[in-house]
């Protein structure tokens, strides 16, 4: 997606019709998920999972109140972070978050929480830091129940994540003590346009690639595009929106 974009949004994006270029379609999707997440009325926020920080920076410009710690277990992208954002930066484990008892009034996590296990150890965590108005919001691909490793194919391989289900994920915030105020499944807004611009536009991002990456490695990556494609037109992955708050 660097690549792709120019940019150092690392999310498949959110795609319309007036968003449909990749930098354009990660910056509308971090915009959505800030007004989901109800950045206007919030102080203190979490962003655990952060990236190379890039939706911290666009939040921080939209709302220019707003405090953000930006967690991530990747020291390199956070040394590569300090001179992207006013956030301040931890290195740490999204399953033990060395922050305050009701200290947060939002913990976000854009295309991040796929990666995080134990799962349920992350909304243990997040439970704990939040206020009890606070809110929890994830942005999440997950597969589906006609998902199975038949029809994930090489997404299997490639996928570089959890495969979390929707239902899995879903329990899994409620058993640790949330509840779903909202849920949006937009993996058609972010699989189908997302494999429709790398297909059509092959050629410019193979050279892009080859630049630093063997061609084998691009090859894997076509073959996963039209596998993802594949998915999510038979409804085996999806892509959901949540915002919980502590019970």
């Amino acid at each position: 997606m660097q690549l792709a974009s120019g940019g150092s949004m690392l999310n498949f994006g959110m795609w319309s019709e007036k968003c449909n270029e990749p930098l354009m379609a990660q910056n509308n999707l971090c915009s959505f998920f800030g007004t989901m997440s109800e950045l206007n009325t919030a102080k203190h926020v979490v962003d655990v999972g952060s990236g190379l920080a890039a939706p911290a920076t666009l939040w921080q410009n939209q709302y220019p109140d707003l405090n953000i710690c930006c967690v991530n277990i990747n020291h390199k992208q956070l040394v590569h972070s300090k001179s992207q954002t006013r956030a301040a930066l931890l290195n740490s484990s999204s399953t033990k978050l060395p922050l305050m008892d009701n200290s947060a009034d939002r913990v976000l996590a854009l295309e991040s929480a796929q990666h995080f296990k134990p799962f349920d150890d992350f909304l243990a965590e997040s439970k704990r830091i939040l206020k009890k108005t606070g809110l929890l919001c994830m942005a999440i691909p997950v597969t589906r129940k006609t998902s199975s490793f038949k029809n994930l194919g090489i997404l299997k391989f490639t996928w570089s994540s959890e495969h979390y289900s929707l239902e899995y994920v879903k329990d899994s915030v409620m058993s640790s003590g949330f509840k779903i105020l909202h849920e949006s499944l937009i993996g058609s807004s972010v699989y189908d346009p997302l494999a429709n611009y790398y297909i059509q536009n092959r050629s410019t991002l193979k050279k892009l690639i080859l630049k630093k990456y063997p061609p084998y490695v691009e090859a894997i990556l076509y073959k996963s595009i039209l596998k993802m494609l594949d998915a999510s037109t038979k409804n085996a992955i999806d892509y959901v929106l949540l915002k919980c708050r502590p019970m």
